[in-house]
C-alpha cells in the first residue's frame, strides 16, 4: 500500500528543528520529498535524526550558478517546497517564490520562520521560547506566583511551525488542483502559536480565565487538573475535568461525596490539591494503575518517552516503530486504504545525489 501523499513531490530546503519535521511528516504519508542539503556541511551534532526519515537527499550549493540550476530543474519536477531561512534570503539566490513560479506556476511555495515574512522582527533571530512569549501562550504556563515555567519546544516549533506548514501545504496542493495555480505560504510560528491557544481565548472571553498563573481550569489551578507524585516517587497523570468523571475517581477511592459539591468551586480547589496529593501519595503509581486504568476516572501513568512504547495502550495500536533498531513513534494519524509507513531509514546528507541527478537528466560527473 501506498501513502495518501504518493505521487506528490516535495523539496524540503533543509534548515532546523520544525522545517525537517514537516519534511517526515510528508514522507511518512508517501511523498517523494527530497531534502536539499548543504553541499560540503557536516552531518551536524545528531548521530541519529528521526525527522531525515523517508527522505532522499541531494547535496547542492545553491550559491553556485551550476548547483543553482539543478534546483530548478528540480523545481519543475515538484508540487511544492518549502524553507526556513530568514526574509530575503532565497530571494538574495535568485530562488524566491517569483523566481520559482517562472518556471513552474502551480508550484505551491511554502515560508517557515517564526515571526512571519513581514513586521520589526521578521529579520531578528528567536527561538520556540520567544515566539510563544510574543503570542501569549508562555505567559499562560507555569505556577502562581513564580515566573513563566519554559516548555519543550513543542507548541512553536513543532505545533505552530512544523504541523501548519503541513497543514498549510495540504490545503495549497488541493487548492491548485481546481485553480491550476501555484501560491506562496507564509507560516508564522508566532501566529501558529497563537492559533493553538484558541480555546484559552475562548475561556477569558467567557469569563472562565483569570489572569494569574496557576490558579485556572487547565494550568493546574483546578485540584482535578494535575499531576501528582505517588508513594514510590513516581507521578500520575489526572483529569477529571466532568462532574461524571470525578464521581467515577470519588467512587472508586471511596472519596465523601461532598467532593462533588465543591467540584467548580475555584475558592475551595488550593484545600482540595493539597487533599489529593496526600492521596496520591498513598499509593504506589502502578497500584494507581490497578485501582484506575479502563475507567472513566481520567488517569494515566506519567512514563518517560522513552519508555511509552511498553504501555500495552500503544503496544496494541502499534503506535513506535523500529527502523534499523532505533525505536521512534510511527506514523500518524493512521488511515484505513493508504496506509502510512516510513520509506526508508534517515537520509544521509547527499546520498541520493547521483540518483536524483540522473532522474533529472544530468549527467553528475559535468
Amino acid at each position: 500500500m501506498m501513502g495518501p501523499l504518493a505521487g506528490y513531490r516535495i523539496i524540503e530546503v533543509v534548515g532546523i528543528g520544525p522545517g525537517p519535521f514537516a519534511g517526515m511528516m510528508f514522507a511518512d504519508m508517501g511523498a517523494d520529498v527530497i531534502a536539499v542539503d548543504r553541499a560540503g556541511q557536516d552531518a551536524g551534532i545528531l548521530s541519529v535524526d528521526i525527522n531525515r526519515r523517508g527522505k532522499r537527499s541531494i547535496a547542492l550549493d545553491l550559491k553556485s550558478p551550476k548547483d543553482r540550476e539543478i534546483f530548478l530543474k528540480l523545481c519543475e519536477t515538484a508540487d511544492a517546497l518549502f524553507e526556513g531561512f530568514r526574509p530575503g534570503v532565497m530571494e538574495k539566490l535568485d530562488l524566491g517564490p517569483d523566481d520559482i513560479a517562472a518556471i513552474n506556476p502551480k508550484l505551491i511555495y511554502g515560508r517557515l520562520t517564526g515571526w512571519g515574512q513581514t513586521g520589526p522582527l521578521s529579520d531578528t533571530a528567536g527561538h520556540d521560547i520567544n515566539y510563544i512569549a510574543l503570542s501569549g501562550a508562555l505567559h499562560a504556563m507555569g505556577p502562581k506566583d513564580a515566573p513563566p515555567t519554559a516548555p519543550l519546544n513543542l507548541v512553536a516549533d513543532y505545533g505552530g511551525g512544523g504541523m501548519m506548514m503541513a497543514f498549510g501545504l495540504v490545503c495549497a496542493l488541493l487548492e491548485a488542483q481546481k485553480s491550476g495555480r501555484g501560491q506562496t505560504i507564509d507560516v508564522s510560528m508566532v501566529e501558529g502559536s497563537s492559533a493553538l491557544m484558541s480555546i484559552f481565548h475562548s475561556l477569558k472571553a467567557s469569563g472562565m480565565w483569570a489572569p494569574a498563573r496557576g490558579v485556572n481550569l487547565l494550568d493546574g489551578g483546578a485540584h482535578f487538573y494535575g499531576t501528582f507524585e505517588t508513594s514510590d516517587g513516581k507521578y500520575a497523570s489526572f483529569g477529571a475535568i466532568e462532574p461524571q468523571f470525578m464521581q467515577v475517581f470519588i467512587e472508586k477511592i471511596g472519596l465523601d461525596t461532598t467532593w462533588m459539591n465543591k467540584h467548580m468551586d475555584p475558592a475551595e480547589w488550593p484545600a482540595l490539591r493539597l487533599e489529593l496529593e496526600e492521596i496520591f501519595k498513598s499509593k504506589t503509581l502502578a497500584e494507581w494503575e490497578g485501582l484506575l486504568t479502563g475507567s472513566d476516572a481520567c488517569f494515566a501513568p506519567i512514563i518517560p518517552f522513552w519508555e511509552a512504547h511498553e504501555h500495552p495502550h500503544n503496544q496494541e495500536r502499534d503506535s513506535f516503530i523500529k527502523v534499523d533498531g532505533v525505536r521512534q513513534p510511527a506514523p500518524t494519524p493512521k488511515f484505513s486504504r493508504t496506509v502510512a509507513e516510513v520509506k526508508n531509514s534517515p537520509a544521509r546528507r547527499g546520498q541520493d545525489t547521483d540518483a536524483i541527478l540522473k532522474e533529472l537528466g544530468i549527467n553528475s560527473e559535468n
